[in-house]
């Protein structure tokens, strides 16, 4: 049976960060599922299926990856894939609080589903969407934040 993997995130936009991430999950796993999850709680800057194909655009040279848009909760979706396992990504201190709340209430509501986490690349470990868009706004530089293609599709927005 394979391994199936899910790196959730609402990726608005994804970055070098979530991009590493992915990368490193998809050597862990047999498949994985980076699912697009529409966040109410949070105004995004492209719309979901902008978001959709940058994700598949940038992902593209990872053959064992799927993209998929899903809005409901989490556990839906892996038991629908049948996925064994979460991937996120911790960047410091106070993701974890956050991650940890996330991954408990998941494990309530699917006891076999398991979260595994991967530290950040110092690299990329002061990277958010936020602060990418926060950049962006301004007209600041973007090179080494995010993927050239997710560079570019803010250009046009902003134009």
């Amino acid at each position: 049976m394979k391994k199936i993997a899910i790196c959730p995130g609402s990726f608005d936009p994804i970055t070098n960060g979530h991009l590493d991430i992915i990368e490193r999950g998809s050597k862990l796993f047999d498949e994985i599922r980076v699912v697009l999850l529409n966040n109410q709680q949070k105004q995004p800057f492209f719309t979901i299926q902008e978001r959709l194909q940058l994700i598949q655009e940038v992902t593209k040279h990872i053959k064992n990856i799927q993209v998929d848009v899903h809005s409901g909760l989490l556990v839906e979706y892996a038991e629908k894939v049948q996925a064994c396992a979460v991937i996120r990504g911790l960047r410091a201190v106070s993701d974890f609080e956050y991650e940890m709340q996330i991954t408990a209430v998941n494990k309530k509501l699917k006891d076999e589903l398991e979260t595994v986490f991967i530290m950040a690349n110092t690299a990329y470990s002061f990277i958010s969407s936020s602060i990418v868009k926060e950049v962006a706004s301004y007209g600041g530089d973007l090179s080494g934040l995010i993927p050239n293609v997710v560079q570019t599709a803010f250009e046009k927005k902003f134009k």
